[in-house]
């Protein structure tokens, strides 16, 4: 009896540290009353701010962060391949270092927006799943807006994602 009282106690703990695993410190994760946990959801429907700042992230390319403007054609071409999946990674990669110049995590963040050009079936699905995997190791799924638009920066452009988070500092 004290063995099956003694993992029922296990269990909670861990659903609970769970339950803390899915965002940062400062942010809580809202679901509605009706949320069904058995549907797979790729993002949080909100998140509330408890605490902190707000870190807002310039939207982001395959681009490195850094580089000339107005871009230079040989520039754009070397970064910019006509590959969805290679540009949100890069793109994604960019971010990350952002994050931690700004002493935080992919856990802080509270809402992905992802604009992308040029779509075709099964985009949206391919960039979430690379976005989402950056936020997998944390167990956290930020807010997110996914959506195509006319065009970006430059014609070679397919995404540009913009980031926003929450950090103590």
């Amino acid at each position: 009896m004290r063995a099956a009282a003694a993992m029922v106690f296990v269990a909670l703990a861990i659903a609970a540290s769970l339950a803390r695993a899915q965002s940062g410190n400062n942010l809580e994760v809202i679901h509605h009353p009706n949320y069904d946990k058995s549907v797979f959801m790729p993002f949080s429907p909100a998140i509330k701010v408890k605490s902190g700042k707000l870190l807002w992230l310039a939207g982001g390319t395959a681009l490195p962060v850094y580089h000339d403007h107005p871009h230079k054609r040989e520039q754009v071409l070397q970064y910019l391949s006509n590959d969805l999946e290679a540009q949100v990674r890069r793109t994604m990669d960019g971010i990350m270092e952002t994050l931690k110049a700004a002493n935080a995590s992919p856990k802080d963040v509270v809402h992905v927006f992802i604009f992308r050009t040029r779509p075709r079936m099964g985009d949206i699905g391919k960039a979430s799943a690379i976005v989402n995997s950056y936020f997998a190791p944390y167990n956290h799924k930020p807010a997110t807006t996914n959506m195509a638009v006319l065009e970006l920066g430059e014609p070679e452009q397919l995404v540009e994602i913009q980031v926003v988070a929450v950090v103590d500092n």
